[in-house]
């Protein structure tokens, strides 16, 4: 019996009709990240078989090693988006500034364009994020403001979930066809889960505060299960899908934390408070922090509700 399935195209359309000052540029943006999403997926599971693997021997903004898939990734985002007609400001976690594209754009677009990429050679799930703001003039703003932000999950299916402000939604590559389905509609975040992700191996690093929680969330009469993959993407996707609590802290190496204020905090911050969750950096909503650099870092905690407040009693 035939049933009907809504596209990523005909959703955002949909949830665009509903404003009413609504022009569609918001839809062509989405469009051109959707099919940038598709040319990166191909690229992905070719990785193996097309010389697009490896390093390319050179350094990003951040001194880490840029691998031939984020090189491509990060040149075809770049192109698609300046090519929507779109943007006024594009931001990459590739480069080191911020390029105008069009000062009359509409929007403003910060993004990773492959987190998660020191795991191709091992085939483990990577992904791209981005992040939507209207262009006013300045472009660094509180994550709070953002219109828009999701990402790109590249692993057993290919996923794509994002928010506009009305909810989080999901949507799986159909490959026979070459459409995004929605799949995992009204994202909700579970308010209770005994699983924590972290990278435990920094155990000695971390304040004294986190070691108690930890500790603590080890000993309890059913002791919380470890889920870490080390790629932000899929670590968050888990935790917004299964619940529990995602975290990335400051401790003496890096006592700002490791993940970029703009490129991977504010855009899963944004989607986990859209789904129900909480997300704070120190005591507060890192959405709320006004940014004073493109490569500024913060702590993050984010997941489930009463997990995150469980954790914010040990602060």
């Amino acid at each position: 019996m035939y049933k009907h399935v809504t596209t990523l195209t005909e959703f955002v359309v949909a949830s665009e009709r509903k404003q009413k000052e609504a022009t569609g540029s918001f839809t062509l943006l989405l469009t051109h990240i959707e099919n940038a999403a598709k040319i990166i997926a191909s690229h992905v599971k070719r990785s193996g078989l097309a010389d697009i693997l490896g390093k390319t021997g050179t350094t990003n903004a951040y001194d880490e090693e840029v691998q031939k898939l984020d090189e491509f990734s990060d040149k075809l985002l770049f192109d698609m988006l300046s090519d929507s007609g779109q943007i006024g400001y594009l931001g990459s976690e590739e480069k080191e500034d911020v390029l105008c594209v069009n000062k009359k754009g509409k929007y403003n677009v910060f993004f990773d364009p492959l987190d998660g990429s020191s795991n191709i050679d091992v085939n483990i799930n990577i992904g791209t994020i981005f992040s939507i703001y209207h262009n006013d003039g300045d472009v660094l703003r509180e994550g709070r403001v953002q219109v828009g932000a999701g990402y790109v999950l590249y692993g057993p299916s290919v996923m794509f979930v994002y928010s506009s402000g009305a909810g989080v939604n999901g949507f799986t590559l159909d490959p026979s066809i070459g459409s995004f389905l929605l799949s995992h509609e009204n994202i909700i975040v579970p308010q209770n889960k005994n699983y924590y992700s972290i990278n435990d191996g920094n155990y000695e690093l971390f304040e004294n505060s986190m070691k108690e929680y930890l500790t603590s969330i080890k000993k309890e009469e059913k002791p919380y299960q470890s889920r870490y993959v080390g790629s932000m993407v899929a670590d968050v996707h888990r935790t917004l899908l299964k619940g529990g609590i995602f975290m990335n802290p400051s401790n003496k190496k890096r006592p700002d934390g490791k993940l970029r204020l703009l490129f991977e905090v504010n855009p899963f911050a944004y989607l986990m408070e859209q789904a129900g969750g909480s997300a704070v950096s120190g005591k507060i909503s890192p959405l709320d922090i006004k940014p004073q650099s493109l490569t500024q870092r913060t702590p993050i905690v984010m997941g489930s509700k009463n997990e995150v407040k469980k954790y914010l009693t040990f602060i």
